[in-house]
């Protein structure tokens, strides 16, 4: 199956700054078989005690993820899609890991409704019992990610084989002309052969929010991918280019996913 989500989408998560040298944040790739489903597993964690708080921040990026945490997982949750970013106060020691599913993926295989997961994060066990139980089980403080990459794959590559998956075409295909377009279009004009009405109740089942929403993350999701300049930014009214009007929709919208302004994001 290959829906080119993978192809044109690669959402982005911050990297991390102050915290550069003990705390780590990376991300690596399922099993091929499992490419067109989850576009990375990612692990975040401490190399020693701190000695502040540490908040770790989640940009929009149109995704729904599972995350865990190695040393107690039991302590898994699911983290809806999210139409503005999100901050977690940690503890002073933590190695948490994750699954990113690509976008419509989660509800296609776990059969849940993604709006009931927007915009917070609820325990995994009461979402998808099963994967709860598999992840408390195999999974201890001990794993390397050789061994914790061999057994996410094994995991979800079994239950991929048990789904008879909904690949309805309208909505595939809004979403590609979305990406294509990097989610700068009036999504009115999204012709894909059904009703606004339709349109909407599959975006809310399998994304998590409207058309608009996700079009409004894919963008923000390009700007982070383009790492404009400061300068460029000021000189070369991308915020025009990207479907703003004026420069403070822009930085408002960009503040609301990221959680600062562009000018502090970009930096140089």
């Amino acid at each position: 199956m290959n829906l080119m989500i993978r192809d044109l989408y690669k959402p982005i998560q911050p990297t991390i700054n102050r915290f550069q040298n003990t705390v780590i944040y990376d991300e690596f790739l399922p099993s091929i078989v499992l490419q067109d489903y989850i576009y990375c597993y990612w692990q975040l964690k401490t190399t020693e005690k701190l000695t502040s708080q540490f908040n770790y921040k989640v940009v929009a990026d149109g995704c729904i993820d599972i995350f865990f945490e190695l040393n107690s997982s039991k302590k898994s949750f699911v983290m809806g899609f999210c139409k503005k970013y999100t901050e977690f106060p940690l503890e002073s020691e933590f190695n948490y890991i994750g699954i990113r599913f690509l976008p419509t993926m989660f509800p296609q295989l776990f059969n849940v409704n993604a709006s009931e997961l927007s915009n917070k994060f609820e325990s995994l066990e009461s979402i998808v019992p099963k994967t709860f139980k598999y992840i408390s089980v195999h999974f201890h403080k001990e794993l390397n990610r050789a061994a914790i990459k061999i057994l996410l794959d094994e995991h979800f590559s079994s239950i991929i084989l048990k789904i008879d998956f909904d690949l309805d075409s309208r909505l595939y295909n809004a979403i590609n002309i979305i990406l294509k377009n990097y989610g700068v279009l009036n999504v009115t004009e999204i012709d894909t052969g059904i009703s606004d009405r339709q349109l909407r109740r599959l975006f809310r089942y399998y994304i998590g929010d409207t058309a608009k929403t996700f079009s409004k993350v894919v963008r923000f999701q390009n700007i982070l991918k383009a790492k404009p300049s400061n300068q460029s930014l000021k000189n070369n009214k991308l915020f025009y280019d990207i479907g703003y009007y004026d420069q403070s929709h822009f930085i408002k919208d960009f503040k609301n996913f990221y959680g600062v302004t562009p000018s502090k994001v970009f930096q140089r």
